[in-house]
C-alpha cells in the first residue's frame, strides 16, 4: 500500500506531515503550491507595470513553512509563544465569559460564540485565515515570536519532545467518539484519550467548554454554552483511522483538481456527513480529536487547532492559485450554518469580526494573502 502524506499541515507559519519522505510523485499539493506561486509572481508583475503594486511583494512577503522545514529552536520558539499567550490575562469581559482566563482563551471564546456564523456558511475561509493571522500577530507581540518561521501519532510533530506540539493523551480506556453534532461516524477509540502529559503542553489547562462532548469522561457543565470555567486538563485521542481516511495528500489534490466551483471546493472539504465523508476540513480535527479538539465551538482550545487551521487555508490558497481571475474573489453561502435559520447571502462587504483580538474588516480584504493587511504565501 503507498504511503500518503498527511495534510493537516500548518500553522501560523509552521505545519504538520508525517515523518515518512516522499517521492514527489505523490505530493499533488505541493506541485499545485508550485504552480500557483508562479501565477501569484506572474500576477504581481503585471500590476507592477500597471501601477497596482501595493506594500507586500514577493520579495518582502512572508512565508510560512512545513513543521518539519523549522529547527529545533524555532519549534520551541513557536509553543514558548503559545504558553506566553496563555499566561497573559484575559480581556473578554467576565460577564460575557467569566471562565476566560488568558489571552489564549480570549480567542477560543470568539470561536464558541460565533461557531454557528462561521461553518458551512460564506465567510468560512476567510474567517478561520483572519483568525489564524491575528492569532499569529498575538503570539508576535506578547513573546517577539519570529517571522521565520501515514501515521499522526509517529510525526515529529507529535512526538512528545519539548520540540513537538506534544504528544497524544495517556491511554484511557474509552468508547468510540461521534463527531458532533454530526453523528458521522463511531470513530474508533485510538491509544490516547487521556491527558496529555508530555511535551510543551503537558501542563496546560484548558479553561472553556466543552459545548459539545465527544469523549468519554468529560462532565457536561450548565449552563452548556462553554463560557463558564471549567479546569481540566488537555486530552487526546490521535486517530490514524480518521487520517487514513479523509486526510491524505492525495484528497486534498483532488480536492483542488475536481472543484473548479468555490461553491463545490466548500462543499466537499466540509464533508458530505450524510454519505459518511467527513471531508479535509472535519478529519483534521478529529485526527487529534479529544478535548476540546473534538468539540467544534471549544476546538480552539487545542493548540494544534492553529496548525490545522492554517493547512486549511493553504488549500484555499493553493485552489485560489490556481486561476486567480475567477477566483480570487469567489464567495459562496448564506451566513447560517446550513442556512439555518434562513439568512441571506454573504457577501464580499460583510465584516469579520474578533472581538477583543482585532478591529473589523471586510472579507473583500482577506480575499488575497498578499494585499490588504495580509502579507504572507505557503511553500
Amino acid at each position: 500500500m503507498r504511503l500518503q502524506r498527511l495534510t493537516v499541515w500548518a500553522a501560523p507559519l509552521v505545519a504538520v506531515t508525517s515523518a515518512i519522505t516522499l517521492p514527489a510523485s505523490t505530493l499533488g499539493t505541493d506541485l499545485l503550491a508550485a504552480k500557483g506561486l508562479i501565477n501569484l509572481a506572474v500576477n504581481g508583475i503585471e500590476k507592477a507595470f500597471k501601477g497596482q503594486q501595493g506594500s507586500c511583494t514577493l520579495a518582502n512577503v512572508a512565508v510560512r513553512k512545513e513543521w518539519g522545514m523549522l529547527s529545533n529552536s524555532e519549534r520551541k520558539s513557536y509553543s514558548d509563544a503559545v504558553l506566553c499567550l496563555m499566561s497573559k490575562p484575559s480581556k473578554t469581559n467576565p460577564s460575557d465569559a467569566s471562565g476566560a482566563k488568558s489571552r489564549y482563551d480570549d480567542f477560543v471564546w470568539i470561536h464558541i460564540m460565533q461557531t454557528l456564523e462561521i461553518h458551512g456558511t460564506a465567510n468560512f475561509l476567510s474567517w478561520h485565515r483572519w483568525f489564524v493571522y491575528v492569532f499569529e500577530k498575538a503570539l508576535r507581540d506578547e513573546w517577539n515570536w519570529g517571522r521565520w518561521a501515514n501515521d499522526p501519532a509517529n510525526s515529529p510533530l507529535f512526538d512528545g519532545s519539548a520540540y513537538s506540539m506534544s504528544g497524544n493523551g495517556d491511554y484511557q480506556a474509552h468508547g468510540c467518539t461521534n463527531a458532533l453534532p454530526t453523528n458521522l461516524n463511531c470513530i474508533p477509540a485510538g491509544q490516547g484519550g487521556g491527558c496529555v502529559t508530555n511535551g510543551p503542553f503537558k501542563n496546560m489547562t484548558v479553561n472553556l467548554g466543552p459545548v459539545v462532548v465527544t469523549l468519554s469522561g468529560i462532565p457536561e457543565l450548565v449552563p452548556n454554552n462553554g463560557s463558564i470555567w471549567n479546569p481540566r486538563c488537555l486530552r487526546r485521542d490521535i486517530s490514524s483511522w480518521v487520517s487514513q481516511r479523509w486526510s491524505t495528500d492525495a484528497i486534498s489534490t483532488s480536492l483542488i483538481n475536481d472543484n473548479p466551483d468555490i461553491y463545490w471546493f466548500q462543499t466537499v472539504m466540509q464533508g458530505d456527513f450524510a454519505n459518511g465523508d467527513f471531508g479535509v476540513h472535519t478529519a483534521g480535527h478529529f485526527t487529534f480529536g479529544g478535548d476540546p479538539g473534538g468539540d467544534i465551538f471549544a476546538s480552539p482550545g487545542d493548540p494544534m487547532f492553529w496548525l490545522h487551521h492554517a493547512q486549511i487555508d493553504r488549500t484555499w490558497w493553493i485552489w485560489q492559485n490556481q486561476d486567480l481571475k475567477n477566483r480570487q474573489n469567489a464567495i459562496s453561502g448564506t451566513l447560517t450554518l446550513g442556512n439555518f435559520p434562513p439568512t441571506r447571502n454573504g457577501t464580499l462587504d460583510d465584516l469579520i469580526d474578533l472581538g477583543v483580538s482585532a478591529a473589523p474588516v471586510t472579507i473583500r480584504s482577506l480575499m488575497s494573502t498578499t494585499e490588504g493587511p495580509l502579507c504572507y504565501i505557503y511553500l
